[in-house]
């Protein structure tokens, strides 16, 4: 996988962003790889209204998104009623994050958030557009990055270092397990699970270690 992104001809785009999401685009289209089965990834044409890429092996689909900046704590995605709505979908893709380098057009960063972690905890509700505003009233949303388990965020490049073919699909395969947990409120306990041993900050741990962590988890799950 090469970290070098081709700049391409873009006369016919007018503004910086529609460029480097063609760039970006292209990048994935040549680069990439489906991380659930290992075979190359199309890209969707036609303007499909939610993903980019597909897989043509295991029918995987990703919506992309890229930033020139480092990715922070959270990403600024769409409309956040249609994200709600998206959650309880079988159809909601996986997210791919890209983060590259201006001046050298390079990637600094990029992974895969599979589908399966995201919840409500992690979509964060943006304050509604004001009345002078094109579309006045319209509501997004940002996806909290923080609130992602480190066992979701599935690194391809990190900190432009290429992450072996081999270990990205053993990632996956590690956290496919969540999309058998239908019910919404327990594959949330178990995300959360995930994020206390995180917080923990070790790879061996004790039960009553977990357990310190009962009281805020029993507030947010008592009705």
């Amino acid at each position: 996988m090469r970290t070098q992104i081709e700049i391409i001809n873009s006369q016919r785009y007018h503004s910086a962003s529609q460029k480097c999401r063609v760039f970006t685009e292209t990048w994935v289209g040549h680069e990439a790889f489906c991380p659930n089965c290992g075979s190359g990834l199309n890209q969707f044409t036609g303007g499909k209204p939610v993903a980019d890429f597909f897989c043509p092996s295991c029918g995987e689909e990703y919506e992309l998104k890229s930033k020139k900046d480092s990715l922070g704590i959270k990403v600024v995605d769409g409309a956040y009623r249609t994200m709600m709505e998206r959650l309880s979908s079988s159809n909601n893709p996986n997210l791919f994050l890209l983060h590259y380098d201006m001046p050298s057009y390079t990637v600094q960063n990029f992974l895969v958030v599979p589908k399966h972690f995201f919840s409500p905890d992690i979509i964060e509700k943006r304050k509604p557009l004001s009345e002078t505003a094109r579309r006045s009233g319209w509501v997004g949303c940002n996806i909290l990055l923080k609130n992602i388990p480190s066992t979701g965020k599935i690194y391809f490049i990190k900190k432009g270092q290429v992450e072996p073919k081999e270990i990205i699909l053993t990632n996956w395969n590690k956290t496919i397990f969540l999309r058998q947990t239908q019910e919404p409120i327990a594959r949330g306990w178990i995300l959360d699970i995930m994020n206390c041993i995180d917080k923990l900050g070790k790879q061996e741990f004790f039960l009553h270690e977990i357990y310190a962590f009962e009281k805020s988890l029993k507030r947010k799950f008592t009705i």
